[in-house]
């Protein structure tokens, strides 16, 4: 009886293939369409009034290798003490700029928004199993995310909480140990964004399903291994202690819930943190994705675990109160559908690998990518339209001296291009609610009082607005004014007299 002996040819012309398997799987195909998403997502985003404030925080501290724990940028709020809450991502951003300027910018945003799509859909693979289905899921995650993308600290924030559901996910179904990787991400993620107090939610929400064990209908709590909970717990207790790796101690903790709590009027005044519209694609979507959730649990008789359930109440009611908490839906709940989803669709099988079909694919996202991409007078003509930067020239060029009241959303330009000009108000919202100011300026704004007033408290010199501006259609009518500049945005008006 003869024995088959492997052809060292054949082993070696399989080799290749199993690299070229690799490299040109179903789901580098996805990552690769998922950056093309990215990319057309974001490629007219570089305009964002917060953005700049941020990049200017961020060259202090990369010139300085000094956090600033006080307002160094107005002059009403009398140095104000700030929190230094994303230091570490304004940091990453400024590196971007100084490396490659409005270019450099606009890749840190196409990073993290292909990272946060990407790992987005890694979760959703956890949940479900099933490459094909995740797809759908981080399309979900694209979704609610267009509500918030833009080049500041939040991506950095959200991308965390998509690390967070994944190592709890795995320390739950594969190795407890997973869990210890939590105190370095909450250590990470607290010099980042303020987002780090919901992922302390999510996590207890999670610890506090897995003491119960039940099943009521479809919503199911399965029994955790004792062991296995405990190590959660312990892995939080090191996490809440790893918070305390910041520059402001405690205050940074807990700026998060001074926010929600003593802060009502930047959270009523400022449009992302109102309730959002359903008449908007991203209302009706929240209503589309908890509606197929249940309609897959009523009709196909699947489990809905407990801290999914929970998790999908968070975070439904925090998208029902303002609107840039679907960014925070969409996260929670794709992974939950993606789950639900799995069963009805078949999965991918890596034996069916079409190569040159995906090398193919890959090819063309790649030449998106480089098409998409927006050259440098694509960048500053986006900034152009959106940020006073013709009126700043003027300002400059006519030495125009303050003190100088300006419009909300042109402060943090404002703070970036003309230093040299203390602002009145700007996009960090805390430090003027904070000192009064930012109740001054919205009644201001709104003509809720005599302008005179707060024009002569301040004394101010002279005013750059918006021309959408409900006061420029009021300061002509007022003596001591008149207009000295205008052009398609921003409007200019100067005091007369003394």
């Amino acid at each position: 009886m003869s024995t088959a002996v492997p052809v060292a040819g054949n082993q070696d012309s399989s080799a290749p293939r199993r690299i070229l398997s690799r490299l040109f799987s179903f789901p580098v195909v996805i990552v690769g369409l998922l950056a093309v998403v990215a990319v057309l997502s974001v490629r007219t985003h570089c305009d964002d009034p917060d953005m700049w404030w941020h990049l200017k925080l961020g060259q202090i501290i990369w010139t300085t290798r000094t956090i600033p724990l006080s307002d160094l940028f107005s002059y009403t709020t009398n140095h104000q003490a700030s929190i230094p809450q994303e230091w570490l991502a304004q940091l990453t951003l400024y590196g971007a700029y100084k490396w490659a300027g409005y270019s450099g910018l606009m890749l840190w945003l196409c990073f993290f928004t292909t990272a946060l799509l990407v790992a987005g859909y890694g979760l959703c693979v956890l949940y479900s199993g099933n490459a094909k289905v995740a797809f759908a899921g981080a399309m979900v995650i694209w979704l609610f995310a267009t509500v918030g993308l833009a080049a500041r600290p939040q991506l950095i924030g959200y991308l965390l909480l998509i690390a967070e559901l994944a190592l709890i996910h795995l320390g739950r179904t594969r190795n407890p140990r997973w869990f210890f990787w939590l105190p370095l991400l909450f250590a990470l993620w607290i010099n980042c964004h303020a987002s780090f107090f919901f992922g302390l939610i999510v996590a207890g929400s999670i610890l506090f399903a897995s003491l119960y064990s039940f099943q009521a209908g479809s919503l199911v709590a399965p029994r955790w291994d004792p062991r296995c909970r405990r190590m959660l717990a312990m892995a939080l207790v090191l996490a809440a202690a790893a918070l305390f790796l910041n520059p402001d101690g405690i205050r940074q903790i807990q700026y998060p819930l001074d926010t929600l709590l003593h802060q009502p009027l930047g959270l009523s005044s400022v449009s992302e943190w109102k309730a959002p519209q359903f008449t908007d694609a991203r209302g009706v979507a929240l209503l589309a994705v908890l509606l197929c959730i249940f309609l897959l649990v009523a009709i196909r008789r699947s489990e809905l675990l407990l801290d999914e359930f929970q998790l999908l109440a968070i975070g439904t009611w925090m998208a029902l109160t303002h609107a840039r908490m679907l960014f925070v839906f969409g996260i929670l709940a794709a992974p939950i559908l993606s789950r639900q989803l799995a069963s009805a669709f078949p999965g991918h099988f890596t034996g069916k690998n079409r190569i040159w079909l995906n090398a193919m694919i890959l090819g063309a996202s790649l030449m998106a990518i480089g098409w998409a991409f927006p050259g440098r007078q694509s960048l500053e003509k986006q900034v152009e339209m959106a940020s006073p930067v013709k009126a700043v020239e003027f300002i400059k060029a006519n030495h125009l001296a303050g003190p100088m009241l300006n419009d909300y959303v042109y402060g943090g330009y404002l703070i970036w291009a003309a230093p040299e000009y203390p602002v009145f108000v700007d996009g960090r919202a805390d430090v003027f609610e904070w000192t009064g100011v930012l109740e001054e300026y919205e009644n201001w704004a709104a003509l809720q009082n005599d302008p005179n007033v707060l024009l002569q408290k301040y004394r101010i010199r002279f005013c750059l607005l918006n021309r959408q501006s409900a006061m420029v259609r009021v300061l002509p009518l007022l003596p001591e004014w008149k207009l000295v500049y205008a052009d398609g945005n921003s409007v200019i008006f100067l005091r007369a007299t003394n």
